[in-house]
């Protein structure tokens, strides 16, 4: 059945039909648009635009449609256009007449809208609870690594000592803005568009206050224009997706360079790694590397969607179809990779020796051997030209700071004494930085105690 056609007098070309089709992939939608139904009827009939026996009807016949639907009884009919045909049909078939008065004060245009923004609310949700996952996951390695020293970078070259915790709570910081997006888009997208009609509301008393509660909703949309057309709340999820993505790409490459030899950082679970059918030595860190890839099709959704709607006239166009399939696949695509990443974050091990020598080895303690002749009253440009004397010196030996004899120091800048090799220690180097946000063990500890309460329920 056609929700449309009375005024057509030929069948619809098949390849127009199969082009003009939704249903192939808008099949996802059936529970959101049985539920918006049901909301609908149940309306219809408290308004007595509909008997409240007919009403009855439809609910109940909805209901039957939806189990059918879950439990593998009932099988899409390709022959239908959209999933929305598709239910009314099915429904008619069932409770006969009743079912052909569900559409009463309805266009497919408030239906889509309504469908496609639970369906989103719903996966803005779910993503929201996967992110929670990666903070909690991210939080108990840094708990476990408050003192493991590593080399923090700039430029990818090694630049000051930092710890585990310290670098791993950047990324905290980033998944925690990513949740709070996502709050801000639930709420503004947290309005009903359901009673908006085609584009002009309609004639018939309904109560849009109650549907909209009904459905879980702040309140009714306050214009009907708007509420068809409007596609920017799943701009800003894609959007939102989109950053959530560059983030996890970020992680996942750094994790792919810890994890080559040149680094040693981490040694990946056999469960979240693979192998190379041709070099039996190798552990490769495919999910990295997938999460790392797979952030293009997400950039793509939403080009693909700012694209569409860029240049679309008041009210609903065709267009607007073009809204599903690339944002289900991002949604699709961005709570595997949160998944996996987090599965991948918590079965790893992290190499603390490794680390530390690593640091210890790049002269991420120069910047606090010039600190230290700050201290001593030498002007910090002048310690900046002194220190990097001793590390040239340091390279042609290719020996560190701390291996440095007291008596090539002391050739450079007198001001030197034995004090220095505790000065430019790791340890003192880390746990001197006691300024909120630093890397001190005893400030991180504060900055974790208020990460677990931003994960309390």
């Amino acid at each position: 059945m056609k929700l449309w056609g009375g005024r057509f007098t030929k069948e619809t070309d098949q390849a127009v039909f199969a082009f003009n089709a939704s249903l192939p992939f808008d099949r996802r939608l059936y529970r959101q648009d049985i539920e918006g139904s049901i909301a609908h009827a149940d309306m219809l009939g408290r308004q007595g635009i509909i008997t409240e026996t007919e009403a009855g009807q439809i609910i109940e016949g909805l209901k039957g449609i939806l189990a059918d639907l879950e439990n593998g009884s009932l099988d899409f009919d390709e022959g239908c256009e959209d999933i929305h045909s598709f239910v009314e049909t099915v429904l008619t078939e069932r409770i006969g007449e009743a079912g052909k008065k569900l559409h009463t004060g309805r266009s497919r245009n408030d239906q889509v809208a309504l469908d496609m923004r639970l369906y989103t609310r719903e996966r803005l949700d779910q993503i929201n609870g996967l992110l929670k996952d990666l903070l909690a996951a991210i939080l108990a390695q840094m708990e476990e690594h408050v003192e493991t020293y590593m080399p923090g970078f700039t430029h990818l070259q090694k630049a000051q000592p930092v710890t585990l915790a310290h670098h791993l709570g950047a990324y905290f910081e980033m998944f925690s803005r990513d949740r709070s997006r996502l709050t801000d888009c639930r709420r503004r997208m947290n309005y009903c568009p359901l009673g908006a009609g085609a584009l002009a509301g309609t004639t018939y008393p309904l109560d849009r206050n109650y549907t909209a509660g009904a459905l879980g909703f702040a309140g009714p949309t306050r214009n009907s224009m708007d509420s068809v057309s409007d596609r920017d709340y799943l701009i800003e999820f894609i959007s939102d997706l989109s950053l959530i993505m560059m983030h996890l790409s970020r992680f996942s490459e750094e994790f792919i360079l810890w994890n080559s030899n040149e680094y040693g950082f981490v040694e990946l679970d056999d469960t979240y790694s693979t192998g190379s059918s041709i070099m039996p030595q190798k552990k490769n860190p495919d999910i990295a590397e997938l999460v790392r890839g797979k952030t293009g099709r997400v950039y793509a959704a939403l080009t693909d969607l700012l694209t569409t709607m860029k240049g679309l006239p008041l009210a609903y166009n065709k267009d607007m179809q073009e809204d599903k399939e690339l944002s289900f696949d991002a949604m699709d695509t961005a709570a595997d990779c949160i998944r996996l990443f987090t599965g991948m974050l918590s079965t790893t091990t992290f190499r603390k020796d490794v680390m530390e020598r690593s640091a210890a080895k790049g002269f991420t303690n120069a910047t606090d051997a010039a600190d230290y002749l700050v201290g001593r009253g030498v002007p910090f440009r002048d310690a900046h030209g002194i220190v990097g004397q001793l590390v040239l010196l340091c390279l042609e030996r290719g020996i560190s700071l701390d291996e440095l004899p007291l008596e090539d120091y002391q050739k450079i800048s007198p001001v030197f004494d034995q004090s220095v090799y505790e000065a430019i220690s790791l340890k003192t180097c880390v746990e001197k930085r006691t300024t909120l946000g630093a890397p001190g063990p005893a400030v991180m500890r504060q900055v974790i105690a208020q990460y677990k309460e931003e994960l309390k329920p």
